[in-house]
């Protein structure tokens, strides 16, 4: 846990959640829990695998790590 009024390490997560409830949650209504954590499984794929970051220099994190471990 951080410190009191340092919120340094929470900062990934909460920009991650930010991503999701605005990419995923936001825009649709899911008619069962099943729906959705269906769908919450794909976005996690499709945001490791697919989705380009800026800090990445524009790739995904998987390609970002493979061009890291191939250099």
């Amino acid at each position: 846990m951080s410190r009191k009024a340092n919120c340094h390490d929470n900062a990934v997560i909460e920009s991650f959640f930010g991503h999701l409830k605005e990419e995923l949650f936001h825009h649709t209504r899911y008619l069962s829990i099943e729906a959705f954590t269906t769908a919450l499984a794909d976005y996690i794929v499709w945001f490791n695998t697919a989705r380009g970051h800026t800090r990445c220099e524009g790739l995904s994190p998987v390609q970002y790590r493979a061009q890291a471990l191939a250099a």
